[in-house]
């Protein structure tokens, strides 16, 4: 996946992160004096990736008044040593952006990474297969999360409550044994523009409600998965069926060779982050 994705943050986001550690000043930089030395500071993958932010990463250290570049976009596979941001300025302002870029671009990196291997996996099986990352973020942190699980060629399950209907388990423990297909009756209703997801979490609760649109299946084994499609075939059910919960780059391809035709997973959220390596020049010779 090679297409730009924007900035995922506004400056004024941005410059809280650069609050965050530069509220008041850089005491080191400042009291040797070299806050106004010339510079250039480079970006390289120390590991392979998926790389994220490098956009970002590039307006914190323009706002901090450097000038730099983007030299590999987000969503972009990186080998170790590519080159991915380089920025030049004074020793001040590179200082005051360093280390937030950097940690924001390693952060990011491995949720990307982590989708794309999902993808990957994924689509061994069905090239066509999608794999949707769940709003199970850090919390604050969804901007970012949604852009880096693009990067990795993923799509999101849901942004937010507002945004989908998703009946789970404890939805249903309110509706006082309402039967399944009065229940789906009354969403579409009263959503007639949205289609209906429902999360359930047995084989029996699967043929249950075997009418909506799409069928969620919730901590099932690939052979669980194998049994629920074949049973919905032979009732002429259209739902779509979603495998959720154990999701990962290892089990991807099982769970659509299955029949799963959406996985949703929360795995790339807490992905390892990606090493980038920070090198430093000044004046034409390069720090240690």
């Amino acid at each position: 996946m090679t297409n730009t994705l924007p900035c995922a943050l506004d400056d004024h986001a941005l410059q809280q992160l650069l609050d965050e550690d530069v509220r008041f000043g850089d005491l080191t930089t400042e009291s040797l004096g070299i806050e106004n030395q010339p510079g250039t500071i480079r970006f390289f993958a120390r590991d392979p990736m998926t790389v994220c932010c490098s956009e970002e990463a590039a307006r914190l250290l323009t706002l901090c008044g450097a000038e730099a570049k983007v030299r590999t976009p987000s969503g972009t596979p990186a080998e170790t040593g590519t080159l991915l941001l380089e920025a030049t300025g004074t020793a001040g302002a590179l200082h005051r952006a360093w280390k937030t870029a950097q940690t924001l671009m390693e952060w990011s990196s491995g949720v990307a990474s982590s989708a794309a291997e999902i993808v990957a996996s994924a689509r061994r099986a069905d090239p066509h297969a999608l794999v949707a990352g769940t709003r199970k973020n850090t919390p604050g942190t969804r901007r970012l999360t949604t852009k880096a699980f693009r990067a990795g060629g993923a799509v999101m399950h849901r942004l937010g409550l507002s945004e989908t209907l998703l009946v789970f388990a404890e939805h249903r423990l309110f509706l006082d044994r309402e039967d399944p297909k009065e229940t789906l009756a009354r969403l579409r209703r009263m959503c007639p523009e949205k289609r209906v997801v429902v999360e359930v979490s047995t084989h029996a609760e699967a043929l249950a409600w075997a009418d909506c649109d799409v069928l969620q299946l919730e901590k099932f084994t690939p052979d669980g998965v194998a049994e629920v499609v074949a049973a919905l075939a032979a009732a002429g059910s259209a739902a779509l069926v979603a495998a959720a919960g154990g999701v990962h780059a290892g089990s991807a391809e099982d769970y659509v060779r299955a029949g799963a035709r959406l996985l949703v997973t929360s795995a790339p959220h807490f992905a390892k982050p990606r090493d980038v390596q920070v090198r430093f020049t000044a004046d034409g010779a390069e720090a240690p």
